[in-house]
């Protein structure tokens, strides 16, 4: 090698050889030098050119700015920030509107489920008059059991809701609704118990098909097939005087005819119940397939939320034991003329032979 080619080389490392192929760098080293990238911008701005530097290369201005590259991240969270809120504000105002869509069609399908369960299941009633006190009260809304009897006969005992069209006269008057929209208002009050129904009563069951009831023994107490009813539980009791209603004021004696059922109120003094209707047809009894059901809960008001069990004095054993036997008795009477009679009948026909 010649001096010449010596002298070459040195100046070629004086100067710095770079590499124009660019170098490969990891990521944290590509962070860091961004982040020195404007301390060095500043350095070399204060120090001025230098003498190693290359000529015609170019260098950033001085004070320049550094990179902004976070800016554009920051301009575009809060875009996105408020873009975000607008489909939650118009969500809520979806879902207000189509719950006031949606609410006429929740109050239609709960009318029409109320009605078909007052039709076939459980129906309320308002008591309209003081017949049942202290057991009722007026204002009181019982429910009804329209099932029950489906599944079993009316006991004495039993709190009925009858309808008493064409035979008994009602102990309310109720004004007839003056215009369409009163008569509607007054049929929905009537299915829903607010309203009193022009024809339908609600009394206690005191004798059922067969029965005798009499009033009164030696005692003052009312008997059902010669057994003497305790009416103290339930019948009215003057909350001023403490006196407690007769069981009733004027004797009777009947005998309940198939398919009806002796009824009476629990305040006897003003109830207008199967005593003063012994002049109609079934002499005062009502027809048994006109009750709509038993009543079994008072549901209003509230303080006065309480059942209506039938009275321990209609389980008396001596009761049903005598109810027992009165439908046996008229058979029994028909075996005893029956055996004279086919007696007889052989007797003949063994003399003829």
């Amino acid at each position: 090698m010649t001096d010449e080619d010596d002298r070459r080389n040195v100046r070629s490392e004086a100067e710095g050889a770079v590499p124009n192929e660019k170098q490969a760098v990891t990521p944290g080293e590509d962070a860091a030098d961004r982040a020195d990238a404007p301390a060095a911008v500043e350095a070399a701005g204060s120090a001025g050119p230098t003498d190693d530097a290359s000529p015609g290369e170019d260098r950033p201005a001085a004070g320049a700015a550094p990179s902004g590259a976070d800016e554009p991240a920051d301009r575009t969270d809060e875009a996105g920030s408020s873009d975000d809120s607008d489909p939650d504000a118009d969500g809520k105002d979806k879902k207000q509107g189509s719950f006031w869509k949606e609410l006429p069609i929740l109050i239609g399908v709960a009318l029409i489920l109320a009605l078909v369960i007052k039709a076939f299941a459980v129906q309320a009633f308002y008591i309209p008059s003081a017949s049942m006190e202290n057991t009722l009260q007026i204002g009181d809304r019982v429910l009804v059991n329209k099932l029950v009897y489906h599944t079993r006969d009316v006991k004495r005992g039993d709190i009925v809701v009858f309808n008493g069209l064409d035979s008994w006269n009602s102990e309310v008057e109720v004004p007839e609704p003056a215009n369409p929209v009163s008569r509607v208002a007054h049929w929905i009050g009537n299915a829903f118990g607010v309203v009193p129904g022009e024809k339908d009563y609600i009394k206690r069951v005191i004798g059922t098909p067969g029965d005798r009831v009499k009033c009164c023994d030696s005692k003052g107490r009312m008997t059902v097939n010669g057994v003497p009813l305790d009416e103290t539980s339930y019948l009215y009791t003057d909350p001023v005087t403490g006196e407690q209603n007769k069981p009733s004021e004027e004797p009777f004696d009947v005998t309940v005819q198939p398919g009806s059922l002796w009824v009476m109120g629990d305040h006897r003094e003003v109830s207008y119940d199967s005593r003063q209707h012994r002049g109609d047809p079934g002499g005062g009894a009502i027809p048994e397939n006109r009750v709509i059901g038993r009543a079994f809960v008072v549901v209003w008001p509230l303080d006065r939320v309480d059942t209506l069990p039938i009275p321990d004095t209609f389980e008396q054993p001596a009761l049903n034991a005598a109810a027992t036997l009165l439908p046996a008795t008229p058979l029994a009477l028909g075996f005893a003329g029956a055996f004279p009679v086919v007696w007889l009948h052989r007797r003949l026909r063994l003399r003829r032979r």
